[in-house]
């Protein structure tokens, strides 16, 4: 798969080669920068020691994951295991986000948002962004 530029510089960072690919259950593909990988695997595994559902997430990023480079061309190779779950044919969407990438298979990412939606809960969770949302013009 190849990174657009524009995402490409949300996730590199110097001596970035070295990118790990993953999912939490298959529907879609995550990518890290390894340096930032390392510092998540090293909080689920600390918290991991005290809580079930998080070696259940553990579990499944290991699944899932793999290290993977760049190559010359800004490509990363998705693992095979993962890249047939998350049905990566067709027309994907990217979402950036502070820390890593994630990539989904447009009709899948559709179906998904419809199926959860925002509830009042959420909404009240939001209040503070919500407002700022309501409040903007246009």
């Amino acid at each position: 798969m190849k990174i657009p530029m524009t995402l490409l510089t949300t996730l590199k960072g110097p001596g970035t080669e070295f990118y790990y690919v993953t999912s939490e259950n298959g529907n879609s593909v995550r990518i890290y920068p390894m340096r930032v990988w390392n510092e998540v695997e090293g909080q689920l595994e600390r918290l991991c020691l005290h809580n079930m559902n998080n070696q259940k997430f553990l579990a499944r990023v290991k699944y899932f994951g793999r290290a993977v480079t760049m190559d010359k061309q800004g490509r990363l190779l998705i693992p095979i295991t993962l890249r047939n779950s998350a049905q990566m044919k067709g027309a994907v969407d990217v979402l950036d986000y502070v820390d890593h990438l994630e990539i989904w298979n447009h009709a899948r990412l559709m179906n998904n948002l419809k199926s959860d939606p925002i509830t009042a809960q959420d909404e009240k969770t939001l209040k503070p962004s919500a407002l700022l949302l309501h409040d903007c013009p246009g």
